[in-house]
């Protein structure tokens, strides 16, 4: 039998767990006001290299590279395709594009070309329902959710407002705006289709959409009072069209024509410079209203820098990345990303794991200790980077990336890809083609070692194609027509 005294002792033992376990709900649950706010920023089609605080010599960016210096950088992070959609529904879900059977963007989504060598599969256009998207699972747990700017995960029935989130603005299923100035609207492309940004309404001319969007998203974070918030603010630059503000573009092309610069294109340095300054007046919103501190705030982008032309200019260099969107080589797939969680992640510290879009969603489940939905939970693709937030050096409890692109595009023809360590490989599926890169000695993909180390290929498609099989991916056919 215990005596008083050790049976105070032990009941100051349980007095002591609970009030430990209160005290993390407080910092961490979202039944109350000390739940932190999550911002995420996507930035469409921003290259690797294409930030001061990743090696860009022409682009000016000093605000983005200040917020570097305040979190985590992280040099070896992919986006979990190398166009958009996908990559979207990865960060919605947490799952990869294969597994969706959302591996392309919404308009090629079921009008496969029949003309190549290969028949790409019709694939899903809709994030569908029955995915537990990243907004609906902070919206259940209390969150007032807003996106702003690029949506391109559906039709009207999948907007935002029925994907979790309280609040849409600017968000369709276009890819793309017809222009960057007020009123945004009006025909794009080639085939001079009508298009428009809505819920914008009100501006003057010159306005610029990615000034609009960061006021918009400013009112919300001003707006949101004691509850935490979830800001999904997915800007449209630095995508085509290609505009970047007038005065900044004079600037840049002054400057170009002084210097030489591995970025030659004045219009969209611009439009990377206006973006940050964009960026700066979100994060100066967080801290004006004291609430930088409690705001966990991820900055990246959804494929690699877009390498063709616009109007007859090159648009970006990935240097010294391989080839660039689109591509599975690692100028289409690496991309730039910055974790800031205040108290956890370390001023100045940097990763070199290798992370992926999938991450966020689980992630961000164990930032908040939310239990989520089970079902859901149990297909989720994704790591949580908690660990690695504390610890740079950290490893995580996985040896593989993969990707997976049964279409084509300018820069590429179907392809599949796998990283394990420092080795990677790709597998064109016309022949079935290997090619076998050790990234620690040539991250420029320069030399294929599929023939001086042909164990390794053969060992890692094998891999590859046993992962095909688990997320039952959709695969291109040989055409017989051609």
């Amino acid at each position: 039998m215990l005596t008083l005294p050790g049976m105070a002792t032990q009941i100051l033992v349980v007095i002591a767990a609970l009030m430990s376990s209160c005290t993390t709900s407080v910092s961490l649950g979202t039944e109350n006001s000390s739940a932190p706010n999550i911002v995420l920023i996507l930035v469409d089609d921003l290259g690797w290299a294409d930030l001061g605080c990743y090696g860009a010599d022409l682009h000016r960016t000093p605000n983005i590279d200040q917020f570097c210096r305040t979190g985590m950088k992280f040099t070896d992070a992919y986006a979990a395709a190398p166009v958009c959609t996908p990559t979207r529904a990865s960060i919605m879900t947490g799952m990869y594009p294969a597994r969706l059977h959302m591996t392309i963007w919404h308009e090629a989504s079921a009008n496969p070309p029949q003309n190549r060598p290969m028949i790409p599969p019709v694939v899903e256009g809709n994030l569908a329902h029955r995915y537990t998207t990243l907004a609906e699972m902070l919206h259940d747990a209390g969150y007032y959710t807003a996106h702003l700017g690029k949506w391109h995960l559906g039709t009207a029935g999948y907007y935002p407002e029925l994907q979790g989130f309280d609040m849409n603005v600017g968000g369709t299923f276009w890819g793309c705006p017809p222009t960057f100035f007020y009123p945004y609207r009006g025909p794009f492309g080639n085939r001079k289709e009508l298009r428009y940004v809505p819920r914008l309404e009100g501006g003057s001319e010159g306005e610029y959409l990615t000034d609009r969007l960061t006021d918009e998203a400013i009112r919300i974070i001003a707006n949101a009072g004691e509850q935490p918030f979830f800001l999904n603010m997915c800007y449209y630059t630095v995508h085509t069209p290609i505009e970047g503000p007038p005065k900044l573009t004079e600037e840049y092309e002054a400057r170009l024509s002084d210097d030489e610069f591995h970025h030659t294109n004045a219009n969209y340095a611009a439009m990377v410079e206006s973006l940050d300054q964009n960026v700066g007046r979100i994060l100066s919103e967080l801290k004006r209203l004291d609430i930088e501190d409690q705001t966990l705030v991820i900055l990246t982008s959804d494929n690699g820098g877009f390498i063709n032309k616009w109007h007859g200019s090159t648009v970006t260099n990935n240097n010294p990345l391989r080839s660039g969107k689109g591509s599975l080589y690692e100028g289409g797939v690496r991309v730039p990303l910055m974790i800031r969680w205040p108290g956890i992640t370390r001023p100045g510290s940097i990763s070199h794991e290798p992370v992926i879009t999938c991450d966020f969603y689980p992630t961000i489940r164990e930032v908040l200790g939310l239990a989520g939905d089970s079902q859901h939970n149990a297909h989720v693709d994704g790591a949580s980077l908690v660990e690695l937030l504390k610890d740079p050096t950290a490893e995580l409890e996985r040896d593989s990336l993969y990707w997976h692109y049964p279409h084509y595009y300018q820069t590429t023809e179907p392809v599949s890809s796998i990283r394990v360590g420092d080795w990677k490989l790709l597998e064109y599926h016309r022949d079935r083609r290997l090619e076998l890169f050790n990234l620690a000695n040539d991250l420029s993909e320069a030399t294929d070692l599929s023939d001086r180390h042909a164990d390794k290929a053969i060992q890692l498609q094998a891999q590859l194609a046993a992962w095909r099989d688990r997320v039952d991916a959709q695969m291109p056919i040989v055409n017989p027509g051609p």
